[in-house]
């Protein structure tokens, strides 16, 4: 513990939303939490290596993530690894953003686990919960590292209770819904433009529908993000105009230019590009799935995810309707002003003193 402040060990990798979680949620609690990333998975960029320690150390770990793997035995030294990081770094507390390298960890302080995303869960929603055999060792493991946590958090009260019909029973579950830290886009004027963006490669973001959807729709439609996945799942762009994947501040340029965002997903556990989206005070068209029901009801269009002629007809809509864009950006706008760093960053920071009280001694020479 560094002076009257907790020093927790976080860890991240650099391949999806975790990272972009991560990072805003140590900013946001810097001056009140100390935080070391213990980062697993494939090496991060120059410019993510920066940016994470600019808020603290970063070890990065000679070990896979749980979803980049063929069997459990590949995940053998994750919890040796983060137990030595954790002893190196004298931590408090382990925040982990992969339940799953909860199992086997064996450590003598509190361990919160965050869900974001996972196989299991992902099978639920995208394949009516049948998980090929091959995967049965991810519930397992999963089921271990969700028991071995003090707390469960997840950022929408949908996947806490997915969640609980994928693995039965758990520990305390916590909601602490997601947030973004940069600016939100300026907007500029606004070009005859549909945006969207996602890891393409993932089934679960419905690439295809959307792609069906590109040539019936009155604008062009741009879709950004990776078309194939690190472990050579693609798919095929073919209507709308691909950008692949592009950086995080290229990405909140195109918001700038847009004048409609959709998020066709069939399986989102928060959906952090709709929040930047609608920052930005653009109109949302979201697929009719729980979680986007939970965080954007009565601030977004929305239709059946499995339905590119209904999707081309409500963005054709806004398109033809300035003044009903207008009014549902400005929804947006109010409804993603619930969702920020600030209140996050305490709902966590309440969650971490609850684990790890600050002793009397300590608290008096605040």
């Amino acid at each position: 513990m560094s002076g009257a402040r907790l020093t927790i060990l976080m860890t991240v990798d650099a391949v999806g939303g975790v990272w972009r979680y991560a990072m805003d949620l140590a900013a946001g609690l810097r001056g009140q939490v100390d935080v070391v990333f213990a980062g697993f998975g494939p090496e991060p960029s120059e410019a993510q290596r920066r940016e994470a320690e600019g808020l603290g150390p970063l070890d990065w770990c000679d070990a896979p993530l749980d979803w980049l793997v063929g069997g459990e035995s590949e995940l053998a030294v994750v919890p040796k690894m983060i137990a030595g990081v954790a002893r190196r770094h004298r931590v408090d507390l382990i925040h982990l953003n992969l339940p799953s390298q909860a199992a086997g960890l064996s450590v003598p302080v509190p361990v919160l686990a965050v869900s974001h995303s996972c196989v299991v869960t992902w099978f639920a929603a995208v394949r009516d919960g049948v998980l090929p055999a091959g995967w049965l060792w991810q519930r397992r493991l999963n089921r271990q590292g969700l028991a071995a946590a003090d707390v469960v958090v997840t950022p929408t009260r949908v996947q806490a209770d997915l969640m609980a019909r994928s693995y039965g029973p758990m520990p305390e579950v916590r909601v602490v819904a997601n947030a973004s830290r940069v600016a939100a886009p300026a907007r500029r004027m606004a070009r005859p433009m549909v945006l969207s963006a996602g890891r393409w490669w993932d089934e679960g973001k419905n690439a295809a529908v959307l792609d069906a959807a590109a040539p019936l729709i009155d604008w062009p439609v741009v879709m950004a993000g990776a078309a194939a996945s690190p472990k050579g799942q693609a798919v095929a762009i073919r209507a709308a105009e691909a950008r692949g994947e592009i950086s995080h501040a290229e990405m909140l340029e195109l918001m700038c230019e847009a004048s409609i965002f959709v998020s066709p997903s069939r399986y989102e556990p928060f959906g952090l590009a709709v929040l930047e989206a609608a920052r930005g005070g653009l109109p949302l068209v979201l697929s009719d799935i729980p979680t986007f029901r939970e965080l954007w009801d009565g601030a977004a269009v929305f239709f059946p995810p499995e339905d590119p002629m209904a999707l081309a007809e409500a963005v054709n809509r806004l398109i033809r309707d300035p003044a009903r864009r207008r009014r549902l950006g400005q929804a947006a706008q109010a409804r993603a002003a619930l969702y920020t760093p600030e209140r996050q960053a305490r709902a966590m920071a309440a969650i971490y003193a609850e684990l790890c009280p600050i002793p009397e001694t300590l608290r008096a020479a605040r």
